[in-house]
């Protein structure tokens, strides 16, 4: 049996693409009938500025604790909830990025009308930040991941267990 070796970027492109086909549908559905694409709230993107910045600091920790660092504090359930919010992370920001490609391929006939092409350039942005979001996610997948062992190992564990002393 292969060990699972998490999301990976095919995943995610996947991801991006099956939203984008979907939403592009949507969207254009919705143009037809005569409402207009909604602008996207600049919330959204310091929504995803955050949790991308929160999901790089908790992977940090983990990181940290990984590498040896004794000071720092680290449970196993955390590291695993941290690992699992990176890749929600890497799937969200896949998924959006897929939402506002969607959105500007919908507006980009129209972009020789300036109030069409300055409607356009927040969606791009908001892909830009998206984007950042799923390698923030994919980082931190990596930063998770336990090493392979070496034959020292199994007396680091148990000294890190506490169980040398018992």
């Amino acid at each position: 049996m292969k060990p699972h070796t998490g999301i990976r970027v095919s995943t995610l492109v996947l991801t991006g693409v099956a939203v984008l086909v979907l939403a592009w549908l949507v969207m254009r559905w919705v143009e037809g009938s005569g409402r207009s694409v909604p602008d996207p709230g600049w919330i959204g993107a310091a929504a995803m500025l955050f949790l991308g910045g929160a999901v790089l600091v908790a992977g940090r920790q983990v990181r940290t604790f990984r590498d040896g660092d004794r000071g720092a504090t680290m449970t196993p359930l955390r590291a695993a909830r941290t690992l699992v919010l990176g890749q929600a992370a890497a799937l969200t920001g896949a998924a959006l990025t897929g939402w506002y490609a969607a959105v500007i391929l919908v507006l980009l006939p129209d972009s020789d009308i300036e109030s069409q092409r300055s409607r356009i350039w927040p969606f791009a942005i908001h892909a830009l930040i998206a984007i950042a979001l799923a390698v923030a996610g994919m980082v931190v997948q990596r930063w998770c991941r336990i090493r392979p062992r070496d034959d020292g190992d199994e007396e680091d564990l148990d000294e890190l267990n506490g169980y040398a002393d018992r």
